[in-house]
């Protein structure tokens, strides 16, 4: 019970819980199944975003490229299919994507893992790169004809319920999302890859002397983080039935919060697939209820930034706390 209580996990799924009664108690149609689909609609990009982005964090890299990453590769994939006439099975839009995002992600592997240059101050660089290169030569930016094979896979439901405002359902790609985190989840807890993954985080000069390669982990964990952008931007736009440019740029904000309110630390080591998820939900909960609640959207910034603070000084003062119990020396 006394580590349950030191964990970000509980206080977050706590306050999660207090908020949605509160939300519930002020705005009845919060509690809706209409609000609730929607905020399961709205999670399905984000979640996959969270699950690459923990397991950078927790090697103790950080990645804000990845938004830059998802809307380069979506609209190069849809740009391709559309201008080829290509309308088979769709899995071939998700594979390019997918291998688009891989190429991007292995581009900062080279300067981080390779070139051991700072995560933060790459993935910066190649994230206005991706983005100043769709904002800037690319013409009208949209590309509103999907091929039809894309189309109808946008209106499949894994089901559907009628309700007072008509139809409303699952899509069928959230069935991606939960593949998703399935695989980050048995990565993270079963499998070698996931324990050097931990120990690189927590020491990288410890986890070399162990055996572990930091170049090779480092390398995966990029490439990974890319290869999801590219599903993601993919599943986006499928969902919406047209390929922005712009769109998922700057979301990068949203996605470390909940990371980091979640447990995982900014110095590697630590983080969870829950304590991130029910994050991203507290997140996602904050933004929806701001509107419902007629509070001005500006505020959500404020908000997240806020999240963040606190995220981060949780996980300082337990990084403080464990280094004072290994060396009392240092209380003194």
């Amino acid at each position: 019970m006394k580590r349950l209580l030191k964990t970000n996990e509980f206080y977050v799924t706590i306050v999660l819980v207090l908020l949605i009664i509160y939300i519930g108690s002020q705005n009845s149609a919060f509690l809706s199944i209409n609000n609730w689909f929607d905020l399961i609609r709205s999670a399905i990009v984000p979640v996959i975003f969270v699950i690459g982005t923990l397991l950078v964090l927790i090697s103790g890299g950080i990645d804000v490229s990845f938004p830059a990453i998802a809307a380069l590769s979506m609209y190069t994939t849809t740009s391709i299919i559309t201008n080829t006439g290509y309308d088979g099975p769709v899995i071939v839009a998700f594979m390019i994507s997918a291998l688009i995002g891989l190429l991007l992600g292995f581009i900062n592997a080279i300067f981080i893992a390779f070139l051991k240059l700072p995560a933060l101050i790459v993935t910066l660089g190649t994230a206005s790169i991706y983005s100043g290169f769709l904002l800037t030569f690319i013409d009208d930016g949209q590309i509103t004809r999907l091929p039809e094979a894309m189309t109808n896979l946008s209106k499949t439901r894994i089901f559907e319920i009628t309700t007072e405002t008509g139809m409303i359902g699952i899509p069928v790609v959230f069935l991606i999302t939960i593949a998703i985190v399935i695989l980050g989840w048995f990565l993270l807890k079963y499998s070698m890859l996931g324990r050097s993954i931990y120990a690189l985080g927590g020491d990288e000069v410890s986890a070399e002397r162990m055996g572990i390669s930091p170049v090779k982990v480092k390398v995966f964990v990029y490439c990974f983080v890319g290869t999801l952008a590219g599903i993601a931007g993919m599943i986006h736009t499928i969902m919406g039935r047209n390929s922005n440019a712009s769109d998922l740029l700057g979301g990068e904000l949203l996605i470390i919060a909940a990371v980091v309110l979640g447990g995982a630390r900014i110095t590697g080591g630590h983080g969870t697939i829950y304590g991130s998820l029910v994050a991203l939900l507290l997140i996602l909960i904050i933004e929806n209820s701001l509107i419902l609640l007629g509070i001005p959207s500006y505020w959500q910034r404020f908000v997240i930034g806020a999240l963040i603070l606190i995220g981060t000084g949780f996980s300082a003062v337990q990084v403080k706390r464990s280094l004072e119990s290994r060396n009392p020396i240092l209380t003194e």
